[in-house]
């Protein structure tokens, strides 16, 4: 066994992948502080071939050290917008027609393994601030909300990891591990 070149790997130039076919899916981050967390976020929403980040309130927008350090140059490649509030960003998104699903521990939320997802719709995954999670009033927009089984002694992942864990349980339900 040997590790693969970077030509073996073939990966999509930063032009493909812009116009290559995306996985009806959108992160939004909700007052993400960590600037390392949003890099993180545009690195695997590039690994996992994700529409567009929605960066809301107080998180970071590139161009920052600290993002593009972690985010390796996705940044470049995937879509993203700013929008003062998350409020403001999950109305345009529910009109047009994205289900809007909070990562959150919630009174309702359904652990992720049971969450039902259906090939085509669109979603839009709300990722929460590091010390204070999805903001109430952004809870109260949401169609649903789901949360990642752990069984160690924390109550929660990195923001960035849990987006990771949550965005591949989606892609491969969706599409039962095919490409976009």
């Amino acid at each position: 066994m040997r590790k693969l070149s970077m030509e073996e790997l073939n990966r999509l130039t930063v032009a493909d992948f812009k116009n290559t076919r995306k996985f009806p899916l959108t992160l939004v981050l909700d007052n993400v502080r960590s600037l390392h967390n949003v890099g993180a976020a545009f690195r695997t929403a590039d690994a996992f071939a994700v529409e567009k980040i929605w960066l809301c309130g107080i998180t970071g927008r590139p161009p920052q050290r600290e993002i593009t350090k972690t985010a390796l140059g996705s940044t470049e490649s995937v879509a993203w917008e700013y929008a003062p509030t998350t409020l403001e960003a999950l109305q345009q998104l529910k009109a047009a027609g994205y289900q809007l699903i909070a990562v959150e521990q919630t009174t309702g939320s359904v652990p992720l393994p049971e969450f039902r997802v259906e090939a085509g719709q669109p979603y839009a995954l709300i990722m929460g601030n590091e010390v204070f999670g999805v903001e109430d009033e952004v809870l109260a927009l949401c169609d649903a909300a789901v949360e990642i089984p752990q069984f160690g002694t924390k109550h929660s992942l990195n923001v960035s990891v849990a987006a990771g864990v949550v965005l591949w349980e989606f892609i491969s339900r969706m599409h039962a591990g095919a490409k976009p």
